[in-house]
């Protein structure tokens, strides 16, 4: 039998553009899990959204070894929005399916795109809470979805779930990666939508009763194509000039 083929090591260094993002993470213990696991899958970068517990001492106690620099290194939010702005491409995790979460991908099948994307772009992975994951409100800022597949016994611990993700991207970098552009990042595609929604409104392209949920279709036009932050100034621009020629048309009806 051949060895296995190592990842190439400049390869590896596409995982620095990598983040894992905790929403609401609720025990000190699971983000030192966290921090483990994705120190043993060469992720190097750790974000906490609203944490519950942050106590080091418990926190260090299951990273161990190397893993506990991502703790002192870790990145702590109050605003989800905020801690995701400089990220062009979020990939939110959830065992929930259904309604609005009809897309979704598993961890293997979007390892490779991600690997292609991080030469050029910034990702974040995205977990919810541990008792009841990420909810409808959060699913806007992710670009797609990923499920872990399992058997009967489908509640996955938070590191667990880390781990799925890290592993599949670790093997990934040894494959060769396509060309992928930087993409906008959400900080510039929130507005860009915020100011969407704005004119489809104006144009009752779009109900006013939960635009929100409407606006997912939006998205996810969007998403599956991927949008650079010229493009999304382009949208903007459109915006604009059909405020403009809205505004002027009712102008001149009062005239």
């Amino acid at each position: 039998m051949k060895p296995r083929k190592q990842p190439d090591p400049e390869a590896r260094v596409r995982l620095d553009k990598v983040a894992v993002v905790l929403f609401r993470p609720r025990l000190a213990e699971n983000v030192g899990a966290v921090a483990r696991a994705a120190c043993n899958m060469g992720l190097k970068r750790l974000i906490a959204v609203q944490p519950q517990d942050l106590d080091f001492e418990r926190m260090a106690m299951m990273a161990t070894g190397s893993a506990v620099a991502l703790l002192t290194r870790m990145k702590v939010y109050d605003d989800l929005a905020a801690a995701l702005a400089p990220f062009q491409y979020v990939v939110g995790t959830t065992a929930r399916l259904g309604g609005v979460r009809q897309e979704y991908f598993t961890p293997r099948e979007m390892a490779g795109h991600l690997i292609e994307l991080a030469a050029h772009n910034d990702i974040a992975l995205l977990f919810g809470p541990e008792n009841f994951g990420l909810t409808n409100e959060e699913l806007p800022f992710c670009h797609a979805l990923v499920t872990i597949p399992t058997g009967d016994c489908s509640s996955l611990n938070l590191a667990q779930a880390v781990m799925v993700m890290a592993y599949e991207l670790f093997t990934a970098v040894s494959a060769r990666p396509h060309f992928a552009p930087r993409l906008a990042n959400t900080q510039e595609t929130e507005s860009m939508y915020a100011m969407l929604q704005a004119t489809l409104l104006k144009i009752n392209f779009i109900t006013h009763q939960n635009p929100e949920h409407w606006m997912f279709n939006v998205r996810r036009l969007f998403y599956r194509h991927g949008l650079r932050a010229r493009e999304a100034q382009v949208i903007k621009g459109i915006c604009r000039q059909i405020d403009w020629y809205v505004g002027k048309r009712l102008e001149d009806q009062k005239k």
